[in-house]
Order: structure tokens, then sequence, then C-alpha cells
């Protein structure tokens, strides 16, 4: 942590127009995004984040949408992350296990450089944090909420430290078990699915394509994630492989020859053979939404507000369009010379954005059901579904519009 970070303490008398709990890729990014608007904002952070290093290589990646990539531009952190290590893709494949045609989409065809990028989650927020120490933004870090008031006006929050930070809007960015949505009574409704999610980086004996790969099993989806070359390997893929509970331990438990025996059957070979080149992990998913997004002067976003699965990558890009959302309500105020911080425009982003997340959310869970499931009926279907759906370029191209957030 640097000294300076640690010593920016808030002056009791000042009034912040937002108070951020949680300094992660979706917090930082809120915060850096409302204070270019004008406001006042102070981030209170529990720790910071270790440095990333170019030879540490983080099992944690997105698959970054360009709608947040130009969000990330107009706060001046993409060209760090872009040039440090954020790989292009400019097609996917998807494919089911037992048949049927691909699902594909092309960046040729939709007239783009590429669809998106693989960015690791350290890389994000190095970049982030590293953009905070050259902002107006106010950082309590190390500091956690421990309580919260509220009245019309707006929130105090007070930090275990005993300071107490009162703002006109408190925002929620502190993750699935987020404290702050806690002390605003906002509920949650949660599935859990029974499945685990392996991470690792493979190299795989033929290129990857500039590709990102998906086929469906039985089991859950398998991810090959195109990445940069390492110094160790030219064809290098963050892969991610839900699977039931039991079967994620075990295979975790594998050494690396039986585990990438095991890999490259369930990839049917598609990159030929794959080696590992990293650690596994692996975490449990579950479907988390919570009840409300806004409850009085508290705010909930990213996974405060919505953990999903990860089967289309599309969890931080949900928690970042909340950002550009509640940045854009804002600026549209500010542009009439309008309460920016009214009750009926908080309520109105929150009815978008939950909207909009709900039936992502849902969507998601539908599509593990359907192809995670070895069902007769199910699998006579889905494969000739993906074609079909491949084949139709409208809605091909309304698909990939609605994944980039174009």
């Amino acid at each position: 942590m640097s000294r300076r970070m640690s010593e920016r303490r808030t002056n009791p008398g000042r009034r912040a127009d937002a108070a951020i709990v949680g300094g992660g890729v979706v917090g930082a990014a809120c915060a850096l995004a409302l204070a270019q608007q004008g406001l006042q904002v102070t981030l209170i952070e529990h720790a910071e984040a270790p440095a990333w290093l170019s030879t540490d290589a983080d099992p944690r990646v997105y698959a970054f949408a360009p709608d947040n990539a130009a969000l990330f531009e107009s706060i001046g952190v993409w060209a760090a992350v872009r040039d440090a290590r954020a790989h292009p893709y400019r097609r996917m494949r998807v494919w089911d296990a037992a048949g049927g045609d691909e699902l594909r989409f092309d960046a040729d065809a939709f007239a783009v450089k590429q669809l998106g990028w693989i960015v690791e989650h350290a890389l994000l927020q190095d970049r982030l944090w590293a953009a905070l120490r050259q902002s107006n933004v106010i950082v309590r870090c190390p500091a956690s909420v421990v309580a919260l008031e509220q009245d019309e006006e707006g929130a105090t929050l007070e930090l275990d430290d005993g300071l107490r930070v009162e703002a006109r809007i408190a925002i929620a960015a502190d993750g699935g078990r987020s404290t702050l949505r806690q002390l605003a009574g906002i509920g949650t409704k949660t599935e859990d699915y029974g499945q685990r999610g392996v991470v690792a980086y493979v190299a795989t004996e033929r290129s990857h394509e500039d590709t990102a790969w998906q086929r469906f099993l039985p089991t859950g989806p398998l991810a090959f994630l195109p990445c940069a070359p390492w110094p160790q390997a030219a064809n290098v893929s963050s892969i991610v492989w839900t699977l039931p509970d039991a079967e994620a331990v075990r295979l975790a438990a594998l050494d690396d020859a039986a585990f990438a025996e095991e890999l490259t059957r369930a990839f049917a070979s598609r990159l030929g053979d794959v080696r590992p080149l990293s650690k596994r992990t692996a975490f449990p998913l579950r479907r988390q939404l919570a009840d409300a997004y806004v409850a009085g002067r508290v705010l909930a976003i990213g996974d405060a507000a919505h953990v999903v699965h990860p089967l289309a990558g599309q969890g931080v890009n949900l928690g970042l369009r909340d950002v550009s959302a509640l940045r854009d309500a804002i600026a549209s105020a500010q542009a009439r010379r309008a309460d920016w911080a009214a009750p009926h425009r908080l309520a109105r982003w929150a009815r978008a954005r939950r909207s909009d997340a709900t039936a992502s959310a849902h969507a998601f869970s539908a599509i593990n059901r359907m192809f995670s499931n070895d069902d007769v009926a199910t699998t006579l279907l889905r494969g000739p579904a993906l074609g079909l759906v491949g084949k139709l370029a409208p809605l091909n191209r309304a698909l990939w519009r609605h994944a980039a957030g174009v």
C-alpha cells in the first residue's frame, strides 16, 4: 500500500457527493467516472490490491466488451490496460458436444477490428488504482464500513476507525457479500448451481486463432479464451471449465499430466494437445440478485447487485454498465441543471439496470440448465438450435450487439 494512499483522510466537515464502498474493478471505475463528472467522491476500501506484474498471471480473466473499453477510455485508463496485456479476440465459436452446427461470431462480419479483449482482473485493478492516485478522489484505505445512517438528504457511513463519511449518495460496490447492501436492508435471492468454475492457463498445440472457444458438455461449458504469448509458450489460453462440485474437486486434485489428458479429451482436441501452465483454481458458482438496486440514498452496483454465471463472461461487463448508466444519468441531469441525486432519477436508473441485469442473469441460468445435462430430448434440440442462430444473420448480430453493449 502506498504511504500517500493510506494517509489521505477526509475532512469530517466536508460532505461528499458520492461515497463508494469497494475499490474493485467496478467500484474504482465508478469513482473515476463520477469524479470526472465534477462530483466530490470518497472511495472506501478495506485493502489495496497487490501491484500487477507482467511476470504474474491472474487466473481471473474477463471477456472485456467494447462498450466497457469505451468507458475505460473516457476515464483515461484503457490505453494503459491495452498496452500492458489485453489480448483482442476476433472470433467466437460455440458448439455442443452432442452434435449440431456451430454458433459463430466474426469481427469481419460485423465490420469491427475485434469482438472484445481478454483482460486479467489484476491488471484492470492495478491501472484503475494508478489513475485514482492521480485523481481528486479521496481514498480511505484501509477502512471498512461498520454502520449506516440515512435521511432524505443523504447517507452517513461510520468506518471502523471511527471516522464518519457523509455523502448525498452511498454506493455499494463491495461484492456479493456486500456489507453496505446489508446495512441498507437490501435482501437477495440466491441460487446455488452446485457447480464450480475451474480456471487456469494452458498451452495448446495449435494456435487459438484469436478465437474464444466454448464447448458445451453434459457437465457444463468449457471455454478456451485466447491470451498473449508467454516466454515459455506461443499458444496460450485461459480456461474456464464449469463442472459439478465433486467433479471439479476431483479434477483440481489431478497431477498436470492427468489433468491435461482429461482437458484435451473434453475439448475434443480442438486445439491439439493441451499443457498446463499454471496452478488450477476452483470457485463455487451461484446466481445472486439483489431485491432492489436503490434503498433510500444507497445504490448497489456490480456483484453487490448481481452475481451471474460466468459462461458468457458478462459479470464484470454488467457491473461496468451499471457505472456507465449512472454516469450518463448524472450527466443528463447536470446538462438540465437538475438535481442529479433526486430520488426519482435514482429510481429510474435502478429500474433500468435491474431489468437488464435480471434478464441477463436468468438467460445465463437457462442456457446453463439447457446445456449442462444429458436429457435425450434436450440434447436433440440444442445442437441444431445453436446452428440455426448462427445461420440467421439478424439474430446473430443482435446477440453480439447485446453482449458487446453496442
